[in-house]
């Protein structure tokens, strides 16, 4: 059968590797879907799952090892690129994967994949010199960027930005975070049973979020307390958010940019009579909102409607809302631990156009506050252009509101009045959230 070799755990690594390098699909989404029609043993799909997540995460690494056993990657089938960067990848860094075994699974790939006897050989002759040869040294470097850049896996683009706005020190502690796995991380929707599950699940209190809870790793939506609605999957940082609009029970509130409804369920948690509007620009996206909110108990507090939060103001009349949030559209930066293409996505690198959008946002949405009402603006990236340049350009041009100093017990996330968590200090996302009122 030509397609056997999609039945082995590394021919299925391809396959996603190929989508995602290719095709420019999601890896999650590509690895979710693969794995999803795949009879490969629980051992084998997690081995697929390191290799497509290890194989993204270290790309302009592998990369440029290739470079020096490689004359010309246009010269070969992008399948033979990206089995020979899974392969490189497992001998680097996957330790207790056998050399031999590495080789001969790509050998044995291409053999099956390829019509012409070319591409066997050449996978053969360059895996074998990369498992028995002494590798050139990213540390040999001399250009300082370039260096981080290999090291990193991170373009050089980023690198720079990095350094610019956090100095190099910390900036570096950044880089090297990301390879560190994130951790699985939930909230509990009712506090008092905190304890329970903490016990339950071996897991220990966040160090943010007093209603977390977090596991180097662990399948929590496995367990009876999330189909129960007693816990949902949320990131400690993004936890932080809703507690930050002080919600008293009957507020009239809106969410702005609300999908997936992590947010938008955590702030229905503490209405009674309140309300919440939720929008979003896609149909499947505010279906996701309902379906979290319907296992959350919460359906009954939120309702959905399709529409640009640009344009806000254009459907909903002067004083509609006491509380707003705008968790809005971002670089997400702060994600690359968990989505690693992000890190090589050009449309990230636009932070003028980014800006743009997120001010237009806030720009339409103060219309409809009431006076006295508060605006959260969070985003999960760790970038000023997107952050606290934002609130700051929203006040020049917003004479009635003011600023809103934000608090937390951990002081190290308090910077300016906002909340700024970077990757590396608790291992979560990397997340802003500032915030602002109405005085006229």
């Amino acid at each position: 059968m030509a397609n056997d070799w999609k039945q082995q755990a590394r021919g299925v690594a391809l396959h996603v590797l190929e989508n995602v390098f290719e095709d420019g699909a999601y890896s999650n989404i590509a690895l979710n879907q693969e794995l999803k029609q795949s009879t490969l043993s629980p051992k084998d799909k997690a081995l697929v799952t390191e290799i497509v997540y290890g194989t993204v995460a270290r790309k302009i690494t592998l990369e440029w090892y290739l470079a020096h056993y490689i004359k010309d990657r246009d010269e070969l089938e992008p399948w033979v690129y990206d089995l020979l960067m899974l392969s490189l990848y497992q001998l680097l860094y996957l330790d207790k994967m056998p050399a031999h075994a590495v080789v001969n699974d790509a050998v044995t790939i291409a053999k099956k994949r390829s019509h012409q006897k070319g591409a066997e050989k050449l996978v053969n002759a360059v895996l074998r010199r990369l498992a028995q040869e002494e590798l050139p040294k990213p540390a040999d470097i001399k250009r300082k960027n370039k260096r981080y850049s290999v090291q990193y896996s991170l373009p050089v683009w980023l690198v720079k930005k990095l350094i610019d706005q956090f100095g190099e020190k910390r900036a570096l502690a950044i880089m090297q975070s990301l390879f560190v796995r994130n951790k699985a991380s939930i909230r509990v929707t009712n506090p008092e049973k905190l304890p329970e599950i903490k016990a339950a699940t071996g897991a220990e209190n966040s160090l943010l979020s007093p209603v977390g809870l977090v596991k180097t790793s662990g399948h929590f939506a496995g367990t009876s307390y999330f189909a129960d609605g007693d816990i949902t999957i949320q990131d400690e940082s993004s936890q932080l958010v809703a507690p930050t609009l002080a919600i008293q029970g009957d507020e009239t509130i809106l969410d702005a940019c609300a999908a997936p409804g992590g947010k938008t369920t955590h702030m229905a948690s503490y209405l009674n009579n309140g309300h919440i509007t939720a929008l979003d620009l896609y149909d499947h996206k505010l279906q996701l909102v309902m379906e979290n909110a319907e296992r959350l108990h919460v359906a009954d507090k939120i309702t959905t409607q399709k529409l640009d939060a640009t344009k806000v103001h254009e459907h909903f009349a002067e004083d509609s809302f006491d509380k707003i949030l705008v968790d809005a559209p971002c670089s997400g930066i702060g994600l690359i631990r968990r989505k690693p293409d992000i890190k090589y996505n050009k449309d990230n690198q636009d932070f003028t156009a980014l800006q743009e959008i997120q001010l237009q946002i806030l720009d339409s949405v103060c219309q409809t506050l009431r006076k006295g009402g508060i605006i959260t603006y969070s985003t999960c990236t760790i970038f000023d252009e997107e952050n606290v340049q934002v609130i700051r350009k929203f006040l020049d041009t917003h004479p009635n509101f003011e600023q809103v100093n934000l608090s937390h017990t951990q002081d190290d996330i308090v910077k300016n009045g906002c909340l700024v968590i970077t990757p590396e200090q608790y291992h979560t996302d990397g997340f802003f959230i500032g915030q602002v009122r109405r005085i006229l």
